[in-house]
């Protein structure tokens, strides 16, 4: 079944406009030498930026196809409880990767039967525990105790915003969009 697609993408005319606004205003202000400069930067990042995107789409869409749809019902979909959010937890807390793998992959696990506190605890993990970030990032400039302490400190937190979404997902309807097989 295909997934229904809205008419009108509000984020979207929200990101497009602060954009157009905001160029229109460094045009004004700043001239068109200027505002070349920035777009032509702008292009080079986004040249940048897209093969990651696409590659983060990828591994969600092959991520789909490779794990079993029961499965991941079962440890982390509807009615899993409080086991089903430490073991997004912990997945996002160990998962490698940026933003562009992160979020493609969270939007797979809720289209393959995840619920939406699972989803919200795997990217809360991946935001404040993500080992991979403290063992390159935090630990050198840090120290040992202050990650520790640091780490101790959000453990409990994506459990916890796990679980506040879905007590939210109880107040928010259900999507229209049937998941893929």
């Amino acid at each position: 079944m295909s997934r229904k697609r809205p008419v009108f993408d509000w984020s979207f005319a929200l990101v497009a406009a602060l954009s157009i606004g905001s160029a229109a205003y460094v045009f004004m202000r700043d001239g068109a030498e200027i505002s070349r400069v920035i777009l032509m930067e702008d292009m080079e990042l986004l040249l940048a930026i897209l093969p990651k995107v696409a590659a983060g789409c990828l591994i969600g869409a092959l991520v789909r196809l490779l794990v079993p749809r029961e499965f991941i019902v079962r440890w982390v979909g509807k009615g899993s409880g409080l086991k089903g959010l430490a073991i997004a937890s912990a997945v996002g807390a160990i998962f490698p990767g940026g933003p562009f793998t992160i979020f493609p992959l969270a939007g797979a696990f809720l289209l393959s039967g995840a619920d939406r506190g699972s989803a919200v605890a795997f990217v809360t993990a991946w935001l404040l525990l993500g080992v991979n970030r403290m063992l390159i990032w935090e630990l050198p400039f840090f120290g040992g105790d202050v990650v520790a302490l640091r780490f101790l400190a959000s453990l409990p937190m994506p459990v916890v915003a796990g679980y506040l979404a879905r007590i939210a997902d109880r107040l928010v309807p259900e999507r229209t969009a049937q998941p893929m097989p």
